[in-house]
């Protein structure tokens, strides 16, 4: 059996792994091995792990701040699933902090009602497991290529056969694994790798497989921003107690919501978008300086490094931050064993959308639905090719005959950050429907071959965010400012076929 995964992180290199137990496996990345989503991450994993925490109540933090829309069986899975998962992380070589007495140490973050978040090296939790995962992967039989992008997958007879690379080459397979991590690559202001700009979803969408809820970006509420680049300052600051401030020095989110700075992302940035609006100015402040400077080295050594080259110091005072944009919670759309709706293709990772997120992404919940369902999906791979069944929400159909891409990507980049950003209007959304269609149908071929991948999947989420008439989670309507009952549900899209 021939098994190809697309894609390095977490998700990727996880299946990679437990698929070379069975099948001759080829995984493809198209930068470094490093280079992802799972190697920035900083606060940790979360997983009930402790007599004091279970699997139900993660489920029930997490449906909580998932703003009605999380799929329960998904987060079932998720959280069911996420002690065995903490196993397999320490079975592959990670080595998490732990306390003087040998338990694992463990951090509260927001939305999570109990410390429940391991961590690694402080805050350099997606280092240590990058690197664990990369060290395994030389051991493994498995055929690795790195700086390859695929550009479009095969299918026969409407089932996924393989991938086609940017060096036109097709590599066939049994089963396919989508493994290509997010789309904040798409915005100016991101958290993310360069290279992380929603290829799978393209892919995906193309070969006609159904999309899901791509209107639902997350933006990190405090990145700080400098020479035009976003770094991340992670919510385990927050957890820690660090307070936001405005542009007067007030301390503003004690009056927004019972958990103040510890409230669900989605209403943590959105608060800090309004101050910002408000005051007038591009950012608010994180003040962490109350606590021991010793401390704050030991316990975020990478926040503590990165900020001083970025000359912000965040043992002596406040430093500047804003949200950025981060993760995205739609996808590919996939059953719990990571099967999209066609034969023999799979998602896992932040491309894929379980529905365990549903409209807000709790805090350190990625890596571990990374983990979980990559390897589900190859448990399901195992069993037999056999496609998720279609979901039961309406799906929308959309032409498209895209071939072509944006002039380039700050021109991409800048669409998505001025029209389609963390708060949103119909005119900006409409604007940014008509331009990236035009670009999409009508561009010229780039020569970045990724880059009409980049194109279509800003077109869908620009397309899914005009048509959700209402503010919800991550997605913030100026014009629709309340959540509506009838769009308590997801959106779906297929391509349309002639």
């Amino acid at each position: 059996m021939r098994v190809l995964v697309i894609g390095s992180g977490l998700a990727g290199i996880n299946a990679a792994l437990l698929a070379s137990e069975f099948a001759d496996v080829t995984l493809l990345c198209k930068s470094s091995l490093g280079e992802t989503n799972t190697q920035r991450a900083q606060g940790g994993i979360a997983a009930a792990v402790t007599a004091l925490d279970a699997p139900a109540i993660h489920a029930e933090d997490t449906i909580r701040a998932g703003a009605g829309l999380c799929d329960p069986e998904a987060v079932r899975a998720l959280t069911a699933d996420g002690p065995a998962a903490i196993q397999r992380m320490l079975q592959l070589g990670v080595n998490f902090d732990r306390q003087r007495n040998g338990e694992l140490s463990l951090a509260t973050e927001g939305a999570h009602s109990t410390p429940r978040v391991l961590h690694a090296g402080g805050d350099q939790t997606g280092l240590h497991i990058q690197s664990a995962l990369v060290d395994r992967l030389a051991e493994a039989k498995v055929d690795v290529r790195t700086g390859v992008a695929v550009t479009d997958l095969a299918l026969e007879a409407g089932r996924c056969v393989g991938a086609t690379t940017d060096a036109r080459e097709t590599l066939l397979a049994d089963a396919v694994i989508l493994a290509t991590g997010g789309a904040g690559a798409l915005y100016q202001t991101t958290t993310n790798p360069s290279n992380a700009t929603g290829d799978g979803i393209a892919l995906a969408f193309r070969a006609g497989a159904v999309v899901r809820d791509l209107e639902f970006v997350q933006f990190h509420p405090t990145a700080l921003i400098a020479d035009g680049s976003a770094f991340l300052i992670s919510e385990a600051l927050r957890g820690d107690g660090a307070v936001l401030l405005d542009a007067r020095g007030d301390r503003f989110m004690a009056s927004v919501h019972p958990d103040a700075e510890l409230a669900p992302r989605s209403i943590v940035a959105q608060a800090i978008t309004e101050a910002m609006r408000r005051d007038g100015v591009d950012h608010v402040s994180l003040d962490i300086s109350h606590l021991d400077s010793d401390y704050l080295r030991h316990r975020f050594p990478g926040v503590y490094r990165g900020t001083l080259e970025r000359g912000h110091d965040i043992t002596a005072g406040p430093i500047p931050v804003a949200p950025a944009a981060h993760y995205h919670m739609g996808g590919v759309y996939t059953d719990i064993n990571g099967r999209t709706t066609v034969q023999g293709l799979y998602a896992t990772g932040e491309c894929a959308s379980t529905g365990a997120h549903g409209a807000n992404r709790v805090a350190s919940n990625s890596l571990l639905e990374a983990a979980v369902f990559s390897t589900r999906a190859v448990g399901a791979i195992g069993r037999g090719p056999e496609p998720a069944r279609p979901p039961s929400d309406h799906v929308q159909r959309l032409h498209t005959h895209a071939q072509a891409g944006a002039p380039s990507w700050p021109r991409l980049r800048q669409t998505m950050n001025e029209l389609v950003g963390i708060t949103r209007t119909r005119e900006h959304l409409n604007a940014a429907v008509d331009r990236l269609t035009d670009w999409s149908e009508r561009g010229e071929a780039p020569t970045d071959p990724t880059l009409p991948l980049a194109t279509l999947t800003s077109r869908l989420i620009a397309q899914a965010a005009l048509q959700r008439t209402e503010t919800r989670g991550a997605h913030l309507r100026l014009d629709y400012p309340d959540a509506n009952p009838d769009w308590q549900r997801h959106s779906l899209w297929q391509l349309a076929r002639e």
